[in-house]
């Protein structure tokens, strides 16, 4: 963000590009302006989720801008990278969707943006990655207040790094352990997430079992993969790719 985004006033859709916007009109460091926003939906995610993006998220959020914050005393001057804004914002997409990749891994989020797609998907039920994305393009449709077209049609292509990488795709988990209770109850109660069961009949020895089939999210799989392996490693586990999910929900 501190060496792609800022020298080149590129507001890809997130928290930091709402920072920059707000620059402009607010008379306070990009850091404190970031700290200020992460903050506030930190207190909105706790009040309207409850605290299921955990201790990481609130880590991530509010040391992203003590950082930028460290940055702005070591190179007060910064200057772009590239040299080219639209070069600046592919590196940022780059560099940015490797790090998205490593929280996954370890079940944390950037919060910011994440928070508010988490609202949306909740009280709206809209898609999350839908939700994420369509808070990004605001934020991104916003930058027409402090740039020119040119930049405004960059920080629209930014955001489609959520498409571009897959942010939409699901995993549909199959499993079948001795451990059902403890999985399946780690699914309902610590993922608030669903799951169906079936019973299904092995063709070598004729043992009925019951399997385990849930739909989860990128974060949500690399959460419930590691609890099956810290609760039962001899647990018979498949994997499927899933491009859309469709329902219908009650209100």
């Amino acid at each position: 963000v501190y060496f792609l985004l800022v020298p080149s006033h590129v507001t890809v859709g997130s928290i930091s590009g709402l920072s920059i916007i707000l620059e402009y009109f607010i008379p306070l460091p990009l850091s404190v302006i970031t700290f200020i926003l992460n903050a506030i939906l930190l207190v909105v995610g706790f009040l309207l989720i409850g605290k299921d993006f955990g201790i990481k998220t609130v880590y991530t959020s509010l040391m992203m801008p003590v950082m930028m914050g460290v940055l702005e005393r070591i190179y007060p001057d910064v200057q772009s990278i590239m040299k080219d804004p639209f070069m600046d914002m592919i590196v940022y997409i780059f560099i940015v969707s490797i790090g998205q990749a490593v929280m996954f891994r370890y079940n944390a989020s950037s919060g910011g943006l994440d928070i508010v797609g988490k609202v949306l998907n909740k009280y709206m039920h809209i898609e999350l990655g839908r939700a994420i994305s369509m808070a990004g393009m605001l934020v991104a449709i916003s930058s027409i207040l402090t740039s020119d077209l040119n930049m405004v049609i960059l920080s629209i292509l930014g955001i489609l790094d959520h498409f571009i990488f897959g942010f939409n795709i699901k995993k549909r988990i199959c499993i079948i352990s001795k451990k059902e209770k403890e999985i399946t109850d780690f699914i309902l109660h610590e993922m608030h997430s669903g799951a169906t069961i079936y019973e299904a009949r092995g063709a070598y020895d004729n043992t009925v079992r019951r399997e385990i089939i849930a739909i989860v999210s990128k974060s949500e799989y690399s959460k419930l993969m590691n609890f099956i392996a810290r609760t039962d490693k001899d647990a018979f586990v498949t994997v499927y790719t899933v491009n859309e999910v469709l329902y219908r929900p009650k209100f």
